[in-house]
């Protein structure tokens, strides 16, 4: 896998499979997401420990990035 890997604050909204996060001290990555509703998400890790994130929990994660793929941004210049 390419790119740097860089720490991120994540919520329920941005959590993606792939993520490494830190919780009560320990790594997880995340192998599996699951939407509950009322913005909740279910977080199924590699370790196979479960985990709800709720709307307003906030964690930090490392990501893996990679600075060649070009994301674009709202409003900014198109490349046609």
């Amino acid at each position: 896998m390419r790119g740097v890997v860089v720490a991120v604050e994540i919520d329920a909204r941005t959590v993606a499979v792939g993520d490494q996060v830190m919780i009560g001290g320990q790594g997880f990555v995340v192998r599996d997401l699951t939407a509950l509703g009322a913005g909740r998400k279910r977080l199924e890790f590699e370790t196979g420990e479960t985990f709800v994130m709720n709307r307003a929990t906030v964690l930090w994660a490392a990501r893996r990035h990679d600075p060649r793929i070009s994301r674009g941004r709202p409003g900014g210049p198109s490349r046609n």
